[in-house]
């Protein structure tokens, strides 16, 4: 990753589920790209979120893994451009969800969406549209 350090190329591609299946989650050269660019976005949205720690919950799936843990077939994980995520400063998705969505047009986010459980819990994910597509910037609630 370029810029400060506080997100590795591995933070992004560590799978418990490729572990457990014994299946390799390493990503082509052209998706390491599309990673190095996802770590950069979520630098600044740190930036933007006052420093607060940021932890990666899922980044890259290759696609034994996505198909592993019920993903969409057309998931940007499967390109490197999506990540889920938590932030432990905010009470959960919704506050975090609502800190970032003015900075969707900025930071050309695709979609951000809050997959928290309305409890508090869960987890942001965030996805970065493929070059030269636009991002929809959209931001909603699953569930």
């Amino acid at each position: 990753m370029s810029g400060p350090a506080h997100f590795s190329l591995e933070e992004f591609l560590v799978s418990d589920t490729a572990r457990s299946l014994g299946v390799s989650n390493y990503p082509t050269w052209d998706i390491v790209d599309n990673l190095r660019r996802l770590g950069d976005t979520m630098e600044r949205i740190r930036a933007g979120l006052g420093g607060h720690p940021i932890t990666i919950t899922s980044g890259y799936r290759s696609p034994p893994v996505n198909n592993a843990v019920g993903g969409a077939t057309n998931s940007a994980h499967l390109s490197g451009l999506a990540c889920d995520f938590v932030v432990p400063h905010f009470r959960g998705p919704p506050d975090v969800c609502a800190a970032i969505q003015p900075y969707l047009v900025v930071l050309e986010i695709d979609q951000l969406i809050d997959e928290g459980g309305g409890d508090g819990w869960g987890w942001v994910h965030l996805g970065l549209c493929d070059p030269p597509e636009a991002a929809r910037c959209e931001c909603f609630r699953l569930g």
